[in-house]
């Protein structure tokens, strides 16, 4: 069994815990009111890939970090081992496709990971009028997979997109592994 730890990062108020509640099941509730998390909260859930040949289960480790720079110093801690990134923004929030490139910068850029262990998630809030139309991004970003979610009108494509992104995350692992086995046995 693998054991995916998958950073959720980005800007304040972009909706972070409230994705990795749903992800996670820990909660289906959308319309909570506003708390940032205070450095990090820890969510543990099982995935189980089915109709990949071999239905893998694998072990999530999501890390619901705060967008606050306060807790920069922390970072480095947090991306330890890490599988994965996902940036969440909110696309109603002009500052934040800005500021989505200082995230990149810090967690993906820095760590080295492959466009497969990266996720933007544009989260609609409800009642949100933006289109799930293309966003202006960056270069470096827009080669990164990029879904919309609307949890109040589309939450099953959102858990189908993310169950996707954690079979590249662990495709990724396995090959990762497979490589260093075999350069341990040349």
């Amino acid at each position: 069994m693998f054991k995916a730890k998958i950073l959720l990062i980005g800007p304040n108020e972009s909706g972070k815990t409230v994705l990795a509640n749903f992800l996670s099941q820990t909660s289906d509730n959308v319309e909570v009111e506003y708390s940032p998390t205070q450095g990090v909260r820890i969510l543990e859930f099982e995935s189980k890939f089915e109709g990949s040949g071999d239905n893998r289960v694998c072990e999530v480790e999501l890390w619901d970090c705060s967008g606050d720079f306060k807790f920069e110093s922390c970072w480095p801690a947090l991306m330890k081992d890490s599988s994965g990134v996902v940036i969440v923004f909110n696309p109603d929030v002009p500052s934040h496709l800005k500021e989505i490139e200082t995230w990149h910068s810090m967690f993906i850029s820095s760590q080295s990971l492959q466009d497969s262990q990266c996720l933007l998630i544009a989260h609609h809030k409800p009642g949100s009028g933006v289109e799930d139309g293309r966003l202006p991004l960056a270069s470096h970003l827009s080669r990164l997979p990029l879904i919309h979610s609307n949890l109040d009108e589309e939450p099953e494509d959102v858990k189908l997109d993310f169950q996707r992104y954690l079979v590249n995350v662990v495709n990724t692992m396995s090959e990762s592994r497979e490589r260093e086995e075999m350069s341990i046995i040349t």
